[in-house]
């Protein structure tokens, strides 16, 4: 996995975009440190920014390509390789897999510890989009319960079953 480079932090992307003000990103970091979390999910529960806002202010933190997943269709056999546990658990969906490289959408791309998962589950290197939380969270519904009506998906990946 290519490691990418953050020169700002998610609030400074967020100032410099017009979506918060100074102190609304204070309050949101003042919360933050009090309750924990992720300072974009601490902002949309804040009710400052959008999940759209976030996604679009990590696609220019972190150089990753927004992804709007709502009218994506994806193959099913790509979701036989991700647990619909994981990717719950990690808010990303496969959409595409050519040779060894799998593409996921992701709601946090800097969460190296579950590319780091996907890689080893998959045997794949990993290239990530990102798109909203709730983007994601519906196509997993949408996707998984496809596949597994149509049998595919029995929660191991396709190389478990030789």
């Amino acid at each position: 996995m290519a490691k990418r480079i953050i020169t700002k932090l998610i609030g400074q992307v967020l100032l410099e975009r017009g979506v918060i003000t100074r102190p609304k990103l204070e309050e949101a970091l003042a919360y933050q440190k009090a309750h924990g979390g992720l300072l974009g999910q601490v902002l949309i529960k804040l009710g400052y920014t959008s999940e759209e806002e976030i996604a679009l202010a990590l696609t220019a933190q972190y150089g990753f390509p927004y992804l709007p997943l709502d009218n994506y269709e994806i193959d099913g056999g790509l979701t036989a390789l991700v647990p619909e546990g994981l990717a719950r658990q990690y808010c990303l969906i496969p959409i595409d897999r050519i040779g060894n490289a799998l593409t996921l959408v992701m709601a946090d791309p800097s969460n190296v510890k579950a590319i780091e998962e996907i890689e080893l589950l998959t045997k794949c290197v990993v290239q990530t989009f990102v798109s909203t939380p709730t983007e994601i969270d519906q196509a997993i519904t949408k996707h998984y319960a496809k596949s597994q009506a149509s049998g595919t998906d029995d929660g191991k990946p396709p190389e478990a079953d030789h």
